[in-house]
């Protein structure tokens, strides 16, 4: 009989790490078990085609899974996730092996369909339709399952902005946001597994309940917040990803009202150039974003700003990069992700003209990142010599000075990791701290 036995590969986002962690639980409760790629029946790429470069490890790994899976018994592979939903059947006819292709709008059917294929041997599907609404889904959480302390809960799927560069509104469809109460039931049940702290997903957190394009009237994210932070055992509340046109006074607000929510947004700049922002198609300029700042530091004056930056966006002049520079350095980010630009297919901005050189594009990404490195420094060493409480995680990976079994890591309210040497520990405890060192990317404590 062959093994029910699955790997599963994931790039991109969290709520691509979310949706595989899902469906690992999903596929368990139906039998199988994890297992190395190369004892694998059932190898599972999850996939990733926001930017360029993990599209192409794609192509990488499904041919590192035919090599390594030559000698298990009815081997195949699925393709799931935004690649899946760009490229459908095509892997078909690409990839003898893949026998799976399914959307992220679809991958609640994935456990059902890999168990159907594992019985007709010459079967081969493509679930890649997109529903109308939120395809709720068995959060495959047992009465006996132990989860992280740290856990993800998607508020949605999809987006309705048509950013000019933005690939996710055709692979993972139009906005669809799913119902409070499956929310907060989802929540309620991390929780009672384990679960210290949530972080809310969605393409743009800010919209939800807005499926329509509704613009006024209260907050329903605002809402939805604050109903979340009254949940029992719930110690820390964060979110990703918000849109800076959708940010509202309310949700703002929060930072200085709830305290389970965190002092960290991570808000997407993408440009400080308001030329190029107008040729995004962000919907907001410079001085809108500056005056989302200012309002978060006057609610939380301790607020972790975070962001999204894209380099070389075609018609990006040097000029408009030195704003860029400008702005990020007047908006105090503590930490930022920095891409060149590279062309998405079925996007505006692959048509447009203006293109950057790659060289150039190269060469505007390493000063803006050595911008960035310095203001993370800062950030850091201004941490040194506070109190403030780690929710461990697991071990430390680098170690604090003490044997690896009394090294911990954890994160501080602000997002920071830190090690500590710690003889007795739980994932999951709360631990009072002073921070002692900062090194890089990462901070040391000492136990209070």
């Amino acid at each position: 009989m062959a093994p029910r036995t699955y790997h599963i590969l994931t790039f991109g986002c969290q709520m691509n790490v979310t949706d595989s962690q899902w469906l690992a639980r999903a596929l368990e409760k139906r039998g199988f078990s994890a297992a190395p790629l190369e004892e694998a029946r059932v190898a599972i790429v999850n996939t990733c085609s926001v930017r360029e470069k993990p599209e192409l490890k794609v192509y990488s790994a499904l041919g590192r899974i035919r090599h390594a899976s030559r000698n298990v018994p009815g081997a195949f592979a699925v393709v799931a996730g935004c690649v899946a939903q760009q490229i459908g059947s095509g892997f078909f006819e690409k990839f003898p092996h893949v026998r799976l292709v399914v959307g992220g709008d679809a991958i609640g059917s994935a456990p059902e369909a890999i168990e159907r294929l594992c019985q007709e041997p010459g079967l081969r599907l493509n679930l890649t339709d997109f529903s109308a609404s939120y395809n709720e889904r068995d959060p495959a959480i047992g009465p006996s399952d132990t989860l992280p302390p740290v856990a993800f809960v998607n508020i949605m799927q999809g987006c309705n902005n048509f950013c000019a560069y933005c690939i996710v509104p055709y692979t993972r469809g139009r906005q669809k946001s799913r119902s409070s109460e499956a929310i907060l039931d989802e929540c309620r049940a991390v929780l009672d597994r384990g679960a210290k702290e949530i972080t809310l997903l969605g393409q743009n957190v800010n919209s939800y309940g807005m499926d329509n394009g509704e613009t006024s009237g209260p907050s329903r994210f605002a809402e939805l917040l604050c109903r979340v932070a009254e949940l029992p055992g719930l110690l820390r509340l964060r979110f990703v990803t918000p849109h800076p046109k959708d940010l509202s006074p309310e949700v703002i607000r929060l930072f200085g009202e709830l305290p389970q929510l965190c002092p960290r947004l991570h808000l997407p700049l993408q440009a400080g150039s308001d030329a190029v922002l107008k040729r995004m198609g962000r919907k907001y300029d410079s001085a809108a974003y500056m005056r989302l700042v200012e309002a978060l530091r006057k609610a939380c004056p301790d607020i972790a700003l975070s962001t999204d930056l894209i380099v070389g966006f075609p018609g990006e002049s040097e000029e408009d990069f030195r704003q860029t520079l400008h702005l990020v350095q007047e908006a105090g980010f503590m930490s930022g992700f920095s891409f060149c630009y590279s062309d998405r297919p079925g996007t505006a901005s692959a048509g447009f003209d203006g293109k950057i050189a790659a060289e150039e594009k190269l060469e505007r990404l390493e000063r803006l990142q050595a911008q960035l490195e310095q203001q993370a420094e800062a950030w850091l060493a201004g941490r040194v010599g506070r109190r403030t409480d780690i929710l461990l995680e697991g071990a430390s990976r680098k170690g604090s000075g003490a044997s690896a079994a009394e090294s911990w890591q954890g994160k501080d309210p602000w997002g920071d990791t830190v090690n500590i040497a710690l003889p007795a520990g739980h994932p999951g405890d709360l631990v009072r701290v002073e921070i002692s060192a900062a090194k890089r990317h990462s901070l040391m404590g000492t136990v209070l």
